[in-house]
């Protein structure tokens, strides 16, 4: 599915602005992450715009409902036939499962664990533990047991999670080169450090999107991988 480990985040509700990053950067990424703010801008019709320029598409809606909204929605993203779906894994597993029984057969339906923009005041201000490890481990198992493809996890987890789940498909967001600003995320990781402790794919955005090059940073990122 990926022909690089590098998905580009197009974070945007502007089309054309969208279409022109994924454009320079194309040849120096395995695909594109098109979020909330772009699905809330352009909708299906905007996905099949930009699936249209060839690169695979993850889209990254994090559905967190009762089961029956969650596959019915799916459902309704079925003829887009996304690479990648994400769902909030804190929907429990019958919403795991029917999410991934409604997904086109191709895609992989990839459970969010702990935000990358929590940190451990965060976490412990909605009861959980400061440390998100034991949410993820856990998170990550019921993912497991219901039959989807992977999760999403910060990059200071996913080694964690990988041991939960040796042959799991690891989507690490927050991932900032080592001189990067880090923006909103509180708990980041290099590309090349994610890499190495399990992840599969690699979610960056604005140390490539809001670079005055951001095929240069692209280009850049990629190298150190």
């Amino acid at each position: 599915m990926t022909r690089r480990p590098l998905y580009v985040a197009l974070d945007t509700p502007d089309l054309e602005r969208a279409k022109t990053i994924a454009n320079r950067v194309r040849h120096h990424v395995g695909g594109i992450k098109l979020g909330l703010e772009f699905f809330m801008g352009n909708g299906r019709a905007g996905v099949r715009e930009m699936a249209a320029l060839g690169l695979p598409i993850f889209l990254d809606l994090k559905l967190h409902d009762i089961p029956n909204t969650v596959a019915k929605a799916i459902q309704a993203l079925r003829p887009l036939e996304p690479a990648i779906l994400t769902v909030h894994a804190a929907g429990g597993r019958a919403m795991m499962e029917d999410a991934k029984a409604a997904a086109p057969k191709g895609t992989k339906v990839v459970a969010v664990t702990v935000l990358t923009s929590l940190d451990g005041d965060d976490l412990a201000s909605i009861g959980l533990t400061p440390d998100p490890h034991p949410q993820v481990e856990r998170l990550t198992a019921l993912a497991r047991d219901a039959g989807l493809d992977g999760v999403v996890c910060s990059g200071n987890e996913v080694a964690a999670a990988k041991a939960v789940w040796p042959n799991g498909f690891f989507v690490v967001p927050g991932v900032r080169p080592a001189n990067g600003e880090i923006g909103d995320q509180k708990r980041v990781i290099t590309p090349r450090a994610a890499l190495d402790a399990g992840a599969s794919i690699l979610v960056v955005g604005r140390p490539i999107t809001q670079a005055r090059d951001p095929d240069k940073a692209a280009r850049a990122i990629e190298a150190t991988l």
